[in-house]
């Protein structure tokens, strides 16, 4: 054992860091079950697992108050259909989002701590995620430190997400882990696991602005670390994948992921998200077999 608790954390996990690997047991899960998900069942399912976002410099009070509004008629106008999973905006744009919203199973999800970049004073980012929560968001996503992480500063890393989940007061906290900066699978690894470690509900891979988005190789690794966590602590941590999530084969890809590493215990919306935007007309054209651009 070395004196630094936080590598040897990482290093007790047995989860694979081996690219080339990684990579081969992604397309062989793909090739082997994929089929069996395309069908309407997993789409409905899916499109209840969305956390519809809207994350633009040009939101503002009426244009969220009009992408809630789009919630509230889907369930008058779908009633056969589960409705998305939450809402997820800027936290500025919590209030809103509470004060229209009439659907009581839809959350309200809010980007905070320095979202994109992870990059202003902790201070601030306690006080955003406060603020937030106060606001009434029911979930928190926040980005981990990339840059303490690449550096190894692992202390302020997980220090800085323990703060946050404080500041959540009882909320769920989603830690971005930023999957396409963090590039190789053995960085993906030590974030997941700093991160779970750190009190993180949900492993979430990116912010889908700066750099590359989700991807299948990033939720192997991260769904591992999740199982095994949770077969060392008991503790069921959630997977989200965003960033450039939009067609329909997208996410069912994700799924059969989640099902075969994970299994059917983390086949729901407390446990599985898919964050996105051009997602749910996407599949929801495909559940009813027509063009639908309701969102």
């Amino acid at each position: 054992m070395s004196d630094n608790k936080y590598l040897d954390t990482i290093a007790a996990s047995a989860v694979i860091t081996d690219d080339a690997r990684v990579a081969e047991d992604v397309k062989k899960i793909i090739d082997g079950h994929a089929d069996e998900n395309r069908n309407l069942d997993v789409y409905k399912f899916l499109f209840n697992t969305i956390d519809l976002t809207t994350l633009k410099a040009t939101d503002s009070p009426v244009s969220v108050s009009n992408f809630t509004e789009a919630v509230n008629r889907f369930e008058e106008e779908y009633p056969e259909l589960p409705n998305v999973a939450a809402i997820c905006v800027y936290p500025n744009f919590a209030q809103v989002v509470r004060a229209v919203l009439e659907v009581s199973d839809v959350d309200i999800a809010c980007v905070s701590g320095g979202f994109p970049s992870s990059q202003t004073f902790p201070e601030i980012k306690v006080a955003e995620t406060s603020l937030a929560v106060e606001g009434g968001a029911d979930e928190i996503d926040i980005v981990l430190n990339v840059g303490d992480f690449l550096d190894g500063d692992y202390e302020s890393v997980c220090d800085e997400i323990s703060e946050l989940k404080e500041a959540c007061h009882g909320r769920i906290l989603k830690v971005i882990i930023e999957s396409g900066a963090l590039k190789t699978a053995a960085a993906i690894k030590a974030a997941s696991v700093l991160s779970l470690y750190s009190g993180a509900d949900f492993l979430k891979t990116s912010t889908g602005k700066e750099y590359p988005g989700a991807s299948l190789e990033a939720a192997y690794v991260m769904m591992h670390a999740i199982k095994e966590y949770y077969e060392k602590t008991g503790r069921r941590v959630g997977f989200k994948a965003a960033g450039g999530v939009a067609s329909t084969d997208d996410a069912v890809k994700y799924y059969t992921l989640a099902k075969e590493i994970l299994g059917e215990e983390w086949l729901n919306k407390e446990y599985f998200r898919l964050g996105a935007s051009r997602l749910a007309n996407n599949l929801l054209s495909d559940i009813l077999g027509r063009e639908v651009k309701h969102f």
